[in-house]
């Protein structure tokens, strides 16, 4: 098949990109370097340096005519949401209706979505959380999600274009941007490993569940044969604080680094663990990499890159 991987040169979906490639799919990636590195992308992959917002995006699907699109491109950075909705909307919500209505016209048979399982949510009492939890997200970039979600329900009701959205848990492992918002386990990684001090916000009891980067990689696999219109959570169904998180990494790289508490963030999601029950029952997809292996496998990239 060939495939379209928005975001391609990101963390998450250059992973399965080498993936699809190993496979032995025809892999098209698009990504403008906002936050991605050209150094992720695959030899074997064909690259368009293009914003999914261009208008150029249209010639690029009339050109490649593509099966599947796995979108992954996003303004991910939630905090950067709540004070710029607006930038936030025009990417993810704008430049996704950009690709939907591109794939309509030349024929893509589905779309692999990238969302999340912590911002569609908001704060629930139900943990592990199920895909039948009420949606409530308190930030733009969790209600961009959400909206995309809709729209592919949209376009598969009004144009027949199948769909599976992957709700995604706190992913890390090997690649991932340590400058970024979204990655603790990266960003405490880098600065242990660079002997500066890792500051955890507020008391550290704030809980997500970690998936490593392979076991996120084997759902995009499956997904690809997935037959019907479906939404999964992609998890682990684990809590774990960020004080336990930075002690499992301080005792991988024996660092000498105190634990120091800064001041809390506004409007932080204190509890998020999500359920991976359904795509267990009917993918038979469940997490493989423990939160131990996934971390030490992760310290060994970051300690082999700085090298």
């Amino acid at each position: 098949m060939k495939i379209l991987i928005t975001g391609g040169a990101g963390f998450i979906a250059s992973h399965i990109a080498d993936a699809y490639i190993k496979l032995g799919h025809d892999v098209v990636i698009i990504d403008n370097l906002s936050t991605g590195f050209e150094e992720n992308i695959n030899p074997k992959a064909k690259f368009y340096k293009l914003d999914i917002t261009s208008p150029e995006i249209i010639e690029v699907f009339e050109k490649e005519k593509f099966d599947i699109i796995s979108h992954h491109a996003a303004q991910m950075n939630v905090r950067f949401s709540v004070e710029n909705p607006i930038i936030d909307s025009n990417i993810n919500i704008l430049g996704s209706l950009n690709l939907y209505e591109a794939a309509v016209k030349t024929g893509v048979k589905k779309v692999i979505f990238a969302s999340t399982g912590g911002a569609v949510y908001g704060e629930t009492d139900i943990i592990p959380t199920p895909e039948t939890t009420e949606l409530r997200p308190c930030s733009p970039y969790g209600i961009s999600k959400l909206t995309n979600e809709k729209f592919l329900f949209y376009y598969n009701q009004v144009y027949n274009l199948d769909y599976t959205i992957l709700r995604y848990a706190n992913v890390f492992g090997s690649r991932q941007n340590p400058q970024g918002e979204a990655g603790v386990v990266a960003i405490f990684i880098n600065k242990m490993l660079s002997r500066e001090q890792p500051i955890i916000n507020g008391d550290g009891l704030y809980t997500r569940d970690y998936i490593h980067i392979s076991d996120v990689v084997g759902a995009n696999i499956l997904s690809l044969n997935d037959n019907k219109p479906n939404i999964y959570n992609i998890g682990t169904g684990i809590e774990t604080t960020t004080n336990e998180i930075f002690r499992i990494i301080k005792n991988s790289i024996n660092a000498d680094c105190s634990e120091v508490h800064g001041e809390a963030k506004k409007g932080e999601q204190r509890r998020s663990c999500i359920s991976y029950k359904k795509i267990k029952q009917e993918l038979n997809w469940e997490p493989k990499v423990s939160l131990e292996q996934g971390i030490k496998e992760t310290v060994d990239f970051f300690r082999n890159k700085n090298l």
